[in-house]
């Protein structure tokens, strides 16, 4: 993401089978197993009262308990200040690293916007390193309830008047109900995931050929929005948008209520003198968007029948599940492949032709080896081709922030010292500065495609945390792991597969854009061998 930092988790769940046969077989799904071997993390040395438990578990040494650096500043100027720093005169990235140097230490107190009229309190601990960051996952430790967007939550009115899944905490008793229907969901949709997956794109770099051949150049971010709607739509609902009341209507009705949803987070490079009392001030009325909203809400409850059918059987209304079946789709997964589809492109092509060939040659050998079927075992064969996804997931997460509020007093460690947090104290982790961490990752500001091949690879797995949680581990229930996270990562290596099954290589130019990033496609040289 660009500037903003508003989290987009992914909420559906597809816990993948590998399987070793060469011919085509069924996706099988479960909530216990995952792509990758389990990976065992050590365990610290330090003793409980000073250190935190974390899942990295980097700790062997006592550490010092040091107070928490950093100043929220008089009220009102204080948190207005940091926020034109955050937004206009640093950016995100500058403003945390600017803290880091004049504190000496990646956790400090700091102000987080919007704060003013929408947030009542813009006080955060940032956590801005690998080792202190899993705290934001520990469930013992910390609660996640309102905080999906961060110290604001927006008005229940743009989510049909439901507290959505992603804003409960695991403690309350919906949130198992809601998470397994996403569970469910992708289930019950796992035997179109790749026939929808690669009929959608294929008729997707079909139009691009045709606009690059025309215009010498294709933008990719209207058409990909488009796709991936669709491919959704198909694949998890069974239905063909165009088909339907919605038409092709989707992606622009998404965009403007995602946008009334995130508009305290987001910057459109306007001067601050506007753009902070048009976006940062107040919340825009959602009555604005009330039948925009009602579209895509009629088009979920008329094409969720079997998946309705099951909410009923763990107690959740038909309306409350069409709700949180929209925000499922529409704001966590195809707002999640918005960002994640352009930063592969956007990634892959900064790389250059040598990584675009090998990628190709990859693929096509291990098709070619499975007698031109793509199946799961063959695309677990793909090594670089996963390594990749997961280099540009750790590289430029999709969900940059991360919420939480201190259950309990405890001490929470970064590789230098050991800080101690109140009940009540919120927490925020800045995930770029985490997954860039110079003392868990070599070369940590560079793109490295083979990051993650071997043994060691697969160890440093563990620190990659886009989803809420470690790949390494699973979401369920009790967590507030990402629930599609190993389907995020299928269709992601999905979206490679179909560009250099087809493409040599490609080139790309790249702008800016309030969500992820603006990819333009200048060539595609297409498949030569």
């Amino acid at each position: 993401m660009a500037s903003p930092s508003p989290p987009f988790p992914i909420s559906l769940h597809a816990t993948l089978h590998q399987t070793t046969t060469a011919r085509s077989t069924p996706l099988k799904f479960s909530s216990t197993r995952v792509l990758t071997r389990p990976i065992k993390a050590s365990t610290s040395e330090t003793p409980p009262d000073l250190a935190v438990e974390t899942r990295t578990g980097s700790g062997s040494k006592d550490l010092p308990i040091r107070t928490i650096p950093g100043s929220y500043g008089l009220p009102i100027i204080g948190p207005l200040k940091d926020r034109n720093d955050y937004f206009h005169k640093q950016k995100p990235e500058e403003f945390f690293k600017s803290r880091i140097r004049t504190y000496n230490s990646t956790v400090f107190r700091v102000n987080m916007p919007p704060g003013g009229f929408i947030a009542d309190n813009p006080q955060v601990v940032a956590l801005l390193d690998g080792k202190s960051f899993p705290v934001l996952f520990d469930v013992d430790k910390v609660e996640k309830k309102d905080l999906f967007t961060g110290t604001y939550m927006p008005s229940t009115e743009l989510t049909g008047g439901y507290r959505i899944l992603s804003y409960l905490d695991p403690s309350e008793p919906n949130h198992a109900k809601l998470k397994s229907l996403l569970f469910h969901l992708l289930k019950s949709s796992r035997n179109r995931i790749f026939p929808e997956f690669k009929a959608t794109y294929s008729e997707l770099f079909d139009s691009i050929e045709k606009e690059l051949a025309v215009n010498g150049k294709a933008d990719f971010g209207g058409p990909g929005d488009a796709a991936a709607f669709n491919f959704l739509a198909r694949a998890m609902y069974g239905k063909n948008p165009a088909d339907t009341k919605l038409g092709s209507d989707a992606p622009s009705l998404i965009t403007k209520w995602v946008f009334f949803n995130l508009h305290p987070l987001l910057t459109l490079g306007l001067p601050s003198i506007i753009e902070d009392p048009l976006l940062h001030t107040f919340r825009l009325p959602s009555a604005l968007i009330k039948s925009d909203y009602q579209r895509l809400y009629e088009f979920f409850l008329e094409s969720s029948g079997e998946i309705l059918i099951e909410a009923e059987k763990l107690g959740i209304s038909r309306e409350e599940a069409a709700h949180n079946l929209l925000f499922a789709t529409c704001f966590n997964t195809w707002g999640g492949m918005k960002i994640l589809f352009s930063n592969l492109v956007k990634r892959v092509g900064r790389a250059g032709t040598k990584l675009q060939i090998r990628l190709a040659e990859e693929i096509r050998s291990v098709i070619k080896s499975n007698g031109g079927e793509l199946t799961m075992g063959g695309i677990e064969q793909m090594e670089l081709t996963k390594s990749v996804v997961f280099e540009c997931l750790r590289f430029e997460p999709p969900v940059p922030a991360q919420y939480a509020r201190a259950k309990k007093d405890f001490v929470i460690e970064s590789h230098d010292a050991a800080f101690r947090v109140k009940a009540g104290e919120m927490l925020y982790g800045y995930q770029p500065l985490a997954t860039r961490d110079p003392k868990i990752f070599e070369r940590a500001e560079e793109f490295v495609p083979e990051r993650f091949l071997g043994e060691e690879g697969e160890r440093l797995l563990q620190h990659v945390v886009w989803s809420n949680g470690p790949q390494t581990e699973n979401p369920t229930v009790g967590n507030k792991q990402c629930a599609g996270k190993d389907f995020v990562v299928l269709v992601a290596r999905l979206f490679l597969i179909e560009i250099f099954r087809r493409y040599d290589s490609f080139d790309i130019e790249v702008g800016s854009s309030p969500l992820g990033s603006s990819v333009t496609f200048t060539s595609l040289r297409k498949a030569s061998f």
